[in-house]
């Protein structure tokens, strides 16, 4: 029988705001454990919830970036249950009436298949604190820092086919985060987490599958390596004649599996109710209309202006937009070079290398658009060829200098000289009669091997495309 899987995402973005959602405490990450707290967040007796206002218009701001239907009347709800790291007891969310729903987010697939994941919700929460294991001994600390740092839960419709969709749906999702401006999107700092909801039917049919849970998958690798282990894990059950148990379970990187830990808690378990320290939050067209006229463009927009306004191919504006400071540093290097393909193939293929290599981010990049700019103008202008540059680029991340100054220092600057450049052709054939004549045997592979002696005989320094005019015409 073929199987068919089912899957959910859930994913929680901290909110960068600089305040907590119901305190004045600070949000700052890296803090020393326990300094950011306050009565509020500490859930002593007798304080009172304040709501920021900054939260629920970054809230907005994601329902609108995701085409959802913003209520005008939503309320906060007390999720109770019970966890070292939670020091009222429950958690302050959203339930009943969540402040956004019935979206969507569209992905485009490597092979280029497109396709529209639906968003069932966006609710507001709470973070809880963090639990320290101390790795020495049997001992566990708690770190508040965190409690009452803003949350949005964007929770998808089961549209989800494979954990390559998920991927894809998870990258789309911190990228709009992130171009709003509202999450740094950081999965290493916990800022951007997701819970997957996977089971599987027999395809064709229309039944959903018992499902599993996976919990606080901090990466898009781990959570494709958990969604493809346990879709495998749900079939192994099933082949084998048992059934597959509602549970939540937890990932094991090291080990590459998932492994059980709770049975799964239903919305009747946490008990929620109405939160009676927080009225219901009225939101009118006025604020959502001056909201929307304040939205950024999207990386969707930005996708469709890179392929008509700089004309290039699918796959560079796909890249090239889905970070915003990737796609900022095209366009401040874009507008000062003639070519916007030149800038694309050396923003995606050198410059990118190069910070993938160092483990480093397009905003650590220890070359400017400005410098980069320059560097591809004189390719441009003949000034340098495409080889040269790449020893320019090399000695501009080393030393920080422009590309000019490096090309006039070494003496880099290409020769187009035709006459120049003529007198070394004319000495390379002579130089090789045997090769000349396999040559006009037939052996077109050896136009290589001439081009390769004369910029030898230059230093790299002469331009390739007369080096090739001037062979063709010499070598017949």
């Amino acid at each position: 029988m073929e199987f068919e899987p089912v899957i959910g995402l859930e994913v929680h973005a901290q909110l960068k705001t600089n305040t907590k959602i119901f305190c004045s405490c600070s949000t700052k990450f890296g803090a020393d454990p326990n300094t950011h707290v306050c009565p509020v967040c500490l859930g002593m007796p007798g304080v009172l919830p304040v709501l920021n206002k900054t939260v629920v218009e970054y809230a907005m701001r994601m329902a609108l970036a995701t085409d959802c239907t913003i209520a005008h009347q939503s309320r906060f709800a007390r999720k109770n249950y019970f966890y070292p790291d939670l020091p009222k007891g429950y958690q302050i969310s959203q339930y009943e009436l969540p402040i956004a729903e019935h979206g969507h987010v569209n992905i485009t697939m490597e092979d280029g298949t497109k396709k529209r994941i639906g968003i069932t919700r966006i609710h507001m929460e709470e973070d809880a604190g963090k639990l320290i294991h101390d790795p020495t001994r049997p001992v566990s600390r708690v770190d508040f820092n965190r409690t009452g740092t803003p949350l949005i839960e964007i929770v998808s419709e089961p549209d989800i086919r494979s954990p390559e969709e998920a991927g894809a749906y998870l990258r789309q999702v911190r990228s709009i985060l992130r171009y709003l401006g509202i999450s740094d999107g950081n999965m290493e700092e916990g800022s951007f987490r997701c819970d997957a909801n996977v089971s599987i039917r027999p395809r064709g049919t229309e039944p959903f599958g018992t499902r599993a849970e996976l919990k606080n998958l901090n990466s898009f690798k781990y959570v494709e390596s958990a969604i493809a282990y346990e879709i495998k894990r749900q079939k192994m059950v099933i082949g084998d004649g048992g059934d597959v148990v509602q549970e939540t379970r937890l990932w094991d990187s090291a080990g590459n599996r998932s492994i059980s830990m709770r049975g799964k808690e239903e919305a009747h378990d946490y008990r929620y109710f109405p939160d009676p320290d927080l009225v219901p939050l009225v939101i009118d067209d006025e604020w959502i209309e001056s909201v929307r006229k304040r939205l950024p463009e999207l990386p969707e927009a930005r996708k469709a202006r890179f392929l008509d306004e700089y004309a290039l191919p699918e796959y560079d504006a796909d890249i090239l937009t889905s970070a915003k400071e990737l796609a900022d540093y095209f366009e401040d290097c874009a507008k000062e070079v003639e070519n916007p393909k030149i800038v694309s193939n050396w923003v995606m293929g050198t410059l990118l290398g190069l910070l993938n290599a160092e483990g480093k981010s397009i905003e650590e990049s220890p070359v400017s658009p400005a410098q980069l700019a320059e560097l591809l103008i004189l390719i441009e202008t003949s000034v340098i060829s495409g080889k040269i540059a790449k020893t320019v680029f090399d000695e501009m991340v080393k030393s920080g200098k422009a590309a000019k100054a490096i090309v006039e220092e070494k003496g880099l600057v290409q020769v187009t000289d035709e006459s120049a450049i003529e007198a070394v052709v004319d000495q390379v054939i002579d130089a090789n009669p045997a090769e000349v004549e396999k040559f006009k045997a037939g052996n077109a592979k050896l136009m290589g091997f001439f081009v390769g002696q004369v910029m030898r005989e230059t230093k790299g320094k002469a331009n390739p495309q007369i080096v090739n005019k001037l062979l063709k015409k010499k070598l017949g």
